[in-house]
Protein backbone atom coordinates (compact mmCIF):
# COMPACT_ATOMS: atom_id res chain seq x y z
CA UNK A 1 0.00 0.00 0.00
CA UNK A 2 2.68 2.73 0.61
CA UNK A 3 5.06 2.16 -2.13
CA UNK A 4 1.11 2.20 -4.46
CA UNK A 5 1.12 5.71 -2.40
CA UNK A 6 4.49 6.55 -3.39
CA UNK A 7 3.97 6.08 -7.24
CA UNK A 8 0.95 7.91 -7.14
CA UNK A 9 2.58 10.99 -5.15
CA UNK A 10 5.38 10.51 -8.23
CA UNK A 11 2.95 10.16 -10.85
CA UNK A 12 1.09 13.35 -9.56
CA UNK A 13 4.30 15.17 -8.87
CA UNK A 14 4.96 15.41 -12.84
CA UNK A 15 4.94 18.77 -14.79
CA UNK A 16 1.98 20.31 -15.82
CA UNK A 17 2.54 20.04 -19.13
CA UNK A 18 3.57 15.88 -19.19
CA UNK A 19 0.96 13.82 -20.74
CA UNK A 20 -0.95 11.28 -18.63
CA UNK A 21 -0.19 7.82 -19.09
CA UNK A 22 -1.47 4.30 -18.73
CA UNK A 23 0.66 3.48 -15.95
CA UNK A 24 -0.33 6.01 -14.07
CA UNK A 25 -4.29 4.79 -14.48
CA UNK A 26 -2.54 1.30 -13.52
CA UNK A 27 -1.61 3.22 -10.14
CA UNK A 28 -4.69 4.98 -9.37
CA UNK A 29 -6.74 1.43 -10.27
CA UNK A 30 -4.07 -0.71 -8.02
CA UNK A 31 -5.11 1.81 -5.29
CA UNK A 32 -8.81 1.44 -5.61
CA UNK A 33 -8.23 -2.21 -5.69
CA UNK A 34 -6.37 -2.04 -2.53
CA UNK A 35 -8.88 0.15 -0.72
CA UNK A 36 -11.35 -2.09 -1.84
CA UNK A 37 -9.49 -4.86 -0.63
CA UNK A 38 -8.72 -3.31 2.62
CA UNK A 39 -12.29 -2.58 3.27
CA UNK A 40 -13.27 -6.50 2.71
CA UNK A 41 -10.53 -7.45 4.75
CA UNK A 42 -11.66 -5.06 7.53
CA UNK A 43 -15.63 -6.51 6.89
CA UNK A 44 -14.03 -10.18 7.40
CA UNK A 45 -12.09 -9.17 10.25
CA UNK A 46 -15.34 -7.70 11.89
CA UNK A 47 -17.09 -10.79 11.42
CA UNK A 48 -14.37 -12.86 13.35
CA UNK A 49 -14.62 -10.39 15.89
CA UNK A 50 -18.47 -10.76 16.19
CA UNK A 51 -18.27 -14.20 15.69
CA UNK A 52 -15.62 -14.88 18.80
CA UNK A 53 -18.15 -12.55 21.03
CA UNK A 54 -21.15 -14.76 20.57
CA UNK A 55 -18.88 -17.92 21.20
CA UNK A 56 -18.08 -16.50 24.65
CA UNK A 57 -21.59 -15.28 25.93
CA UNK A 58 -20.04 -12.58 27.49
CA UNK A 59 -17.55 -10.54 26.88
CA UNK A 60 -16.08 -7.77 29.75
CA UNK A 61 -15.74 -3.81 28.79
CA UNK A 62 -13.65 -1.31 30.52
CA UNK A 63 -13.81 2.13 30.35
CA UNK A 64 -12.82 5.28 33.00
CA UNK A 65 -14.45 7.66 35.24
CA UNK A 66 -11.51 10.07 35.45
CA UNK A 67 -8.67 8.47 36.71
CA UNK A 68 -10.94 5.10 37.36
CA UNK A 69 -11.24 2.01 35.41
CA UNK A 70 -14.11 0.16 35.49
CA UNK A 71 -15.08 -2.92 33.97
CA UNK A 72 -18.29 -4.82 33.66
CA UNK A 73 -19.70 -7.72 31.65
CA UNK A 74 -22.17 -7.51 28.13
CA UNK A 75 -23.57 -9.83 26.01
CA UNK A 76 -24.98 -8.88 23.06
CA UNK A 77 -23.46 -7.32 19.83
CA UNK A 78 -24.61 -6.84 15.93
CA UNK A 79 -22.76 -6.15 13.05
CA UNK A 80 -25.53 -3.40 11.62
CA UNK A 81 -25.03 -1.54 8.26
CA UNK A 82 -21.00 -2.73 8.09
CA UNK A 83 -20.73 -1.54 11.61
CA UNK A 84 -20.23 -3.73 15.15
CA UNK A 85 -22.44 -2.23 17.74
CA UNK A 86 -22.62 -2.77 21.60
CA UNK A 87 -25.96 -1.58 23.24
CA UNK A 88 -26.59 -0.22 26.84
CA UNK A 89 -29.15 2.24 28.39
CA UNK A 90 -28.42 5.78 28.68
CA UNK A 91 -29.55 5.91 32.25
CA UNK A 92 -25.86 3.55 33.44
CA UNK A 93 -22.61 5.08 34.43
CA UNK A 94 -20.85 3.08 31.66
CA UNK A 95 -23.02 5.28 29.12
CA UNK A 96 -22.07 8.24 30.74
CA UNK A 97 -18.41 7.29 31.06
CA UNK A 98 -18.38 6.10 26.87
CA UNK A 99 -20.09 9.49 25.92
CA UNK A 100 -17.44 11.42 28.12
CA UNK A 101 -14.50 8.95 26.53
CA UNK A 102 -15.29 7.25 23.91
CA UNK A 103 -12.49 4.96 24.61
CA UNK A 104 -12.13 1.81 25.31
CA UNK A 105 -10.87 -2.01 25.97
CA UNK A 106 -12.76 -5.19 25.34
CA UNK A 107 -11.55 -8.76 26.82
CA UNK A 108 -13.56 -12.29 25.97
CA UNK A 109 -12.90 -15.61 26.77
CA UNK A 110 -14.05 -18.64 25.15
CA UNK A 111 -15.36 -21.19 27.53
CA UNK A 112 -12.42 -23.82 26.88
CA UNK A 113 -10.55 -20.79 28.78
CA UNK A 114 -7.94 -21.19 26.39
CA UNK A 115 -8.22 -18.42 24.05
CA UNK A 116 -8.90 -14.87 24.62
CA UNK A 117 -9.65 -11.93 22.46
CA UNK A 118 -9.57 -8.59 23.43
CA UNK A 119 -10.45 -5.27 21.46
CA UNK A 120 -10.07 -1.42 21.69
CA UNK A 121 -10.87 1.22 19.45
CA UNK A 122 -13.25 4.48 19.75
CA UNK A 123 -17.48 4.25 20.81
CA UNK A 124 -19.73 6.33 18.81
CA UNK A 125 -22.97 6.48 20.02
CA UNK A 126 -26.11 6.03 16.79
CA UNK A 127 -29.30 6.99 17.50
CA UNK A 128 -30.57 5.91 14.22
CA UNK A 129 -33.86 4.53 14.76
CA UNK A 130 -33.57 1.93 12.07
CA UNK A 131 -30.41 0.59 13.76
CA UNK A 132 -31.86 0.05 17.32
CA UNK A 133 -35.25 -1.67 15.69
CA UNK A 134 -32.83 -3.82 14.25
CA UNK A 135 -30.75 -5.03 17.09
CA UNK A 136 -33.90 -5.44 19.26
CA UNK A 137 -35.29 -7.67 16.42
CA UNK A 138 -32.07 -9.78 17.06
CA UNK A 139 -32.17 -9.68 20.54
CA UNK A 140 -35.89 -10.37 21.43
CA UNK A 141 -35.12 -10.84 25.25
CA UNK A 142 -33.98 -7.34 25.03
CA UNK A 143 -37.69 -5.79 24.24
CA UNK A 144 -38.80 -6.26 27.94
CA UNK A 145 -36.32 -3.60 29.16
CA UNK A 146 -35.58 -1.43 26.28
CA UNK A 147 -37.78 0.44 23.06
CA UNK A 148 -35.88 1.62 19.97
CA UNK A 149 -37.57 4.91 20.73
CA UNK A 150 -37.19 4.91 24.12
CA UNK A 151 -34.32 7.79 24.77
CA UNK A 152 -32.80 5.04 27.01
CA UNK A 153 -31.29 2.86 24.66
CA UNK A 154 -27.98 3.27 23.49
CA UNK A 155 -26.20 1.45 20.40
CA UNK A 156 -22.59 2.47 20.09
CA UNK A 157 -20.67 1.38 17.38
CA UNK A 158 -16.68 0.90 17.21
CA UNK A 159 -14.72 2.80 14.85
CA UNK A 160 -10.91 2.29 14.74
CA UNK A 161 -11.15 -1.14 15.96
CA UNK A 162 -8.45 -3.68 16.40
CA UNK A 163 -8.07 -7.20 18.27
CA UNK A 164 -5.76 -9.43 19.38
CA UNK A 165 -6.32 -12.90 19.14
CA UNK A 166 -4.66 -14.45 21.92
CA UNK A 167 -4.08 -18.76 23.04
CA UNK A 168 -2.22 -20.53 24.91
CA UNK A 169 -1.90 -22.81 22.10
CA UNK A 170 -1.08 -20.11 19.55
CA UNK A 171 0.84 -16.72 18.48
CA UNK A 172 -0.85 -13.97 19.08
CA UNK A 173 -3.09 -12.20 15.81
CA UNK A 174 -3.64 -8.42 15.63
CA UNK A 175 -6.61 -7.43 13.00
CA UNK A 176 -7.70 -3.86 12.52
CA UNK A 177 -11.80 -3.78 11.55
Amino acid sequence: MLAALMALVACNNKPADAPATAEGNEVNNEIVENDTTTQEMKQQNMQEVQAFLKECNAFFIATVDGDQPHVRPFGVSEIIDGRLYIMTGKVKDVYKQMAANGKFEICAMKPSGSEWLRICGTLVNDETLSVKEEFLNRNEGLKSMYKADDDNMAVLYITNGSARFCSFAAPERKVQF
